[in-house]
């Protein structure tokens, strides 16, 4: 059987010229901001106006545009030759915000014509803002082009045995060399969202925690000094904290070494070249941190990509369904996985009897 596997992520601009556009297909997404389309869109093209600029500058710092796509294509093509050995499976890269946007990929995949389709968002951990939107915008493309292939959804994995030890491996390597100017405050910083968004039932915070929780375990480092934060706040509603930059400033001010660990990124891009590798390595810096290092991102790690080839093989068959299944708890409205079946329900009377 032919399975068609799509890496959705978030995209960046490929140029100067393409950051503005770029900024008013993030910002007018009703799931980043969720007014009515007759509002949404003039203020979209307001805040990306405002915020054009700035961006440009930090994107002239990676020679002029984003290195996401080409590390995503990396990360497709490792994946591919990691499933060639358990049949027949072409991987799409599909970006959310800039090209390869849906449209487009969603004909590359119809004229592949797969017998089954496989959604693998580079989210590890799930939320109405990204795996959410991208699932969304890919339901709508393929609505209008009539692609009606059986298609099965990896929703999250933010505890998955691969994904975990990659992490870990790739801290370890920093870690020591960290703590041989002390103890090093480990700070895993992932991106922020609206405090607004995870009250409406949002898991992702709930998920990112999981995540860490995870590779501190693994990591069985005595008496790890870590903490969980947020970083790339947008706009004057509260996000969630505490944030990374007032993090670091009081590791700084305690004069530990400091370790960022960005942990809901899996490629290097803008939030953590120029945000976590210039921005907030002044601060560190400025505030008297003794040292500042930044674990990588997964890219291509090996352990990552056996990971990803993991989810497919598992889920592979699965259809219209979110997989692995449910694992937030029932107060998270917005698990996609749904409402628990009958089976999880007896199961649950049972050990409450």
């Amino acid at each position: 059987m032919k399975t068609a596997v799509v890496l959705f992520n978030l995209g960046g601009p490929d140029n100067l010229s393409s950051v503005k556009p770029f900024l008013f297909n993030l910002f007018n997404d009703p799931a980043i901001i969720n007014w009515p389309k007759p509002l949404r869109v003039p203020l979209a093209k307001l805040i990306s106006t405002a915020r054009a600029g700035k961006a440009r500058a930090m994107y002239r710092q990676m020679g002029g545009k984003s290195p996401i796509l080409e590390q995503t294509m990396a990360q497709a093509a490792a994946l591919e030759k990691q499933l060639a050995t358990g049949g027949e499976y072409k991987v799409f890269v599909s970006m959310r915000y800039w090209h390869p946007q849906s449209n487009a990929v969603a004909k590359k995949v119809r004229s592949y014509a797969p017998d089954r389709i496989l959604l693998l968002p580079l989210y590890p951990q799930y939320s109405t803002a990204t795996t959410g939107s991208s699932f969304a915008d890919w339901d709508r493309v393929c609505n209008e082009i009539g692609l009606a292939t059986p298609t099965a959804r990896i929703c999250c994995y933010p505890a998955a045995r691969a994904f975990i030890a990659g992490h870990a491996k790739l801290i370890r390597d920093v870690y020591w060399k960290a703590a041989e100017r002390g103890k090093p405050r480990v700070l895993f910083s992932a991106h922020g969202l609206p405090e607004s968004v995870v009250a409406a039932g949002d898991p992702y915070a709930w998920q990112v925690a999981k995540t860490v929780a995870s590779i501190v375990q693994v990591l069985a480092i005595d008496d790890l000094d870590y903490a969980v934060c947020y970083q790339s706040k947008v706009g004057f509603l509260p996000w969630l904290g505490p944030s990374t930059l007032e993090e670091i400033k009081e590791a700084g001010r305690e004069n530990l070494p400091v370790l960022v660990v960005p942990v809901s990124f899996v490629s290097e891009h803008v939030e953590t070249l120029v945000e976590l590798d210039k921005i907030y390595r002044r601060q560190a810096e400025k505030h008297g941190a003794n040292g500042y290092w930044r674990a990588p991102a997964l890219g291509t790690e090996p352990l990552f990509i056996e990971a990803l080839a993991g989810l497919c093989r598992e889920n592979v068959e699965g259809v219209h369904s979110f997989a692995p299944g449910r694992q937030c708890p029932w107060e998270f409205s917005q698990c996609p996985c749904g409402a628990e079946t009958d089976a999880e329900s007896e199961e649950d009377d049972a050990a409450a009897a």
